[in-house]
């Protein structure tokens, strides 16, 4: 991978900022082998048809981050990229007609450079069998395969065709490491490590640790490198008390949104026990001075708060209506008791913590509230702060595009984003609020005609195709994790 040296930077400091270098993952084969008895146990709705995901939808956004972060890899290849005789050459690791942008990175491509050394290698299959407890002789037979074969059979879970023997699945594929942002977050120079609620992304996880602990890309920063434990002696607790001391944290409920500021959620992917912990050690280790904790109903509905909002530019959010002042919906709830241990009546959705302060929280009412001061108060925005609601928070539009990820968009640069074709009445809202809405397919005609640049492009909503991408139920913004975007100013 060029330029891919110790001298790469991460830095994340906002959502916004304009967007430099980023880990994406592709549709891989896994995908293709979700079965309908396992897919909600695989955090999967429905199977998805693997060939129009990738070719129809995803790699459209591949080809438009490529024209953002890297164009040279792209500008003028959008046509021969395309052209069914490639075979999706240019999406493929393995391949040598792979793009291999060291901006636009996939996380297996580093999985393949850290199997090259044998004892990375040995200990990583060791890992991985004893999780899904693997016999010695799949163990043995793992040993064998090049380290391009291994990666993708650590990520598909399916052996590779070899002479006269086909391929077999010899564990569960992990069709969700396409949502890299779940595999740990940038805050500041720091890297936030994920650990997963469910069994079904735990070697997502395990991956995840091996790449950041041992790529040459990590090595300047692990020693800020932060991990979260379970409680001292979580073995010994009886059954019933350890889910309350259960640590989870997933990224898709942790944003950067300023030098000083974290928010994090508290949903059913990520626990009381480890947003406490959180805390403890971005306080400890001087990383941020802030935390804002949001709780949010424990559905499949919702899942992280990316999924409730996410940030367009300094003054402006999209945002579901019923969660918010739009809709005040959320039930009384335990938060106080889950962080603080003492009982409360009265209904709290948000606490905000001060380094040095955390015994006394601030209370916020409204999600509106908490972004609004997010955005003057931490971003400097001199504008109206304005709010574009799911489904333009019409009956039943919010609560449909809010499943297709309405809310969870990706900003390329301040107030452009990327989201999905099939949310209508988001992009009408986004429309009323001054914002261009365009589909990427045309956009990247534009792009490769000469008649736009990325450059040129401000205030927009790029449209990804969306009909496959939104069965797996994540976003433009679950479907990355920045690792360097430039300081808003």
């Amino acid at each position: 991978m060029d330029n891919l040296n110790t001298q790469s930077k991460i830095k994340v400091t906002s959502e916004i900022g304009t967007l430099r270098r980023v880990m994406v993952h592709s549709p891989d084969s896994g995908l293709g082998k979700v079965v309908p008895s396992k897919a909600q146990d695989w955090l999967f709705e429905d199977i998805v048809h693997l060939k129009t995901m990738r070719k129809g939808e995803y790699d459209h956004y591949i080809k438009l981050l490529l024209y953002f972060l890297d164009p040279d890899k792209i500008r003028g290849k959008v046509k021969e990229v395309d052209a069914e005789e490639n075979n999706r050459a240019f999406y493929k690791p393995d391949n040598a007609a792979y793009f291999n942008s060291d901006r636009v990175i996939d996380p297996q491509v580093l999985l393949i450079h850290i199997l090259e050394d044998d004892l990375v290698r040995i200990k990583l299959i060791a890992s991985i069998c004893a999780v899904e407890r693997c016999s010695f002789a799949i163990q043995e037979e793992l040993l064998t395969l090049s380290p391009i074969e291994l990666s993708k059979t650590l990520i598909s879970g399916t052996l590779p065709d070899s002479p006269g023997v086909k391929s077999r699945m010899l564990f569960a594929p992990i069709p969700n490491f396409i949502f890299t942002r779940d595999i740990g977050i940038v805050v500041n120079d720091h890297i936030l490590l994920n650990k997963p609620a469910t069994l079904a992304r735990s070697r997502e996880a395990l991956l995840a640790q091996y790449i950041f602990y041992h790529h040459p890309y990590f090595a300047q920063y692990r020693d800020k490198i932060i991990e979260i434990s379970e409680s001292e002696h979580h073995f010994l607790l009886p059954d019933g008390e350890k889910d309350y001391k259960m640590a989870t944290l997933e990224g898709g409920d942790v944003m950067t949104v300023s030098p000083n500021h974290l928010v994090i959620g508290l949903s059913e992917r990520t626990s009381a026990y480890a947003v406490n912990q959180v805390i403890k050690l971005l306080f400890e280790k001087d990383v941020v001075t802030k935390v804002s904790v949001i709780k949010i109903p424990k559905k499949r509905d919702y899942m992280h708060i990316d999924t409730i909002f996410t940030q367009v530019s300094r003054n402006v959010w999209v945002l579901l209506g019923n969660l918010s002042r739009k809709g005040d919906e959320m039930e009384k709830s335990d938060f106080m008791e889950d962080l603080l241990g003492v009982k409360v009546t009265d209904k709290i959705k948000i606490l905000t913590y001060l380094k040095g302060q955390e015994d006394s929280p601030e209370h916020v009412e409204y999600l509106e509230d908490l972004l609004t001061s997010i955005s003057k108060h931490d971003l400097g925005a001199k504008e109206k702060v304005r709010f574009i609601y799911s489904g333009n928070n019409e009956f039943p539009f919010g609560a449909r595009e809010q499943w297709t990820d309405s809310c969870n968009v990706l900003a390329i640069k301040e107030g452009v984003v990327i989201g999905y074709d099939r949310n209508d009445k988001t992009a009408e809202a986004f429309k009323r609020v001054g914002f261009k809405v365009v589909n990427v397919i045309d956009l990247l005609a534009q792009f490769e005609s000469g008649q736009l640049s990325p450059e040129e492009v401000t205030n927009t909503l790029i449209l990804l195709p969306s009909a496959e991408l939104s069965r797996a139920r994540g976003g433009s913004h679950c479907m990355s994790m920045p690792l360097l975007r430039d300081h808003v100013s």
